[in-house]
């Protein structure tokens, strides 16, 4: 029960002594608490779940196991022949999650779709060969081993720059891929 306290108190980005404020209960106290050291009174306990925005059942549900490894079978890719890239999302349904990591494929003269401007920062690490960023009126380039970061606060689109097949992995948050 602490451990869960605990990593609830953590996802709400909330220390101990904050808990305890909320809960009119001392950081010592919400310690033993986490620690399993003490019991809180039902009172208490549900003090502490108001503040964790938990219901009881929800506390109580038993956790479903967290997948850390997605197998290549369970990967979703998309080819675009027009424009020549292929696609392919690395963890099922990221775009609910913080990060989206992408793997991208461009085959020569290829070009990813264009981006509208978003709250969204990128990761890119190329590979092979080399992709093209143009974020706004510049245009930036990275070869294999090479990284790109950027806030994309302009449109923005990638291409392959290189005579063969340029690959890279991308990594984006606020999900806009």
């Amino acid at each position: 029960m602490g451990k869960k306290i605990r990593n609830l108190r953590i996802q709400k980005n909330l220390t101990q002594e904050e808990l305890g404020e909320r809960t009119d209960l001392s950081k010592g106290y919400i310690s033993q608490l986490e620690h399993n050291q003490s019991s809180p009174s039902m009172e208490t306990f549900f003090d502490i779940l108001a503040v964790l925005g938990q219901t009881p059942s929800d506390f109580f549900q038993e956790e479903k196991p967290i997948q850390l490894v997605y197998p290549v079978d369970e990967q979703t890719e998309y080819h675009d022949e027009t424009k020549g890239y292929t696609i392919r999302w690395l963890v099922p349904e990221s775009n609910e999650n913080e990060m989206e990591p992408v793997a991208i494929s461009l085959d020569p003269h290829g070009t990813f779709k264009t981006f509208e401007p978003s709250p969204a920062e990128t990761f890119i690490y190329v590979t092979a060969g080399i992709i093209g960023l143009t974020l706004g009126e510049k245009v930036y380039r990275a070869k294999a081993g090479e990284t790109i970061y950027f806030h994309a606060s302009e449109n923005h689109q990638i291409q392959n720059l290189a005579k063969g097949v340029s690959r890279c992995i991308l990594v984006a948050t606020a999900s806009y891929l």
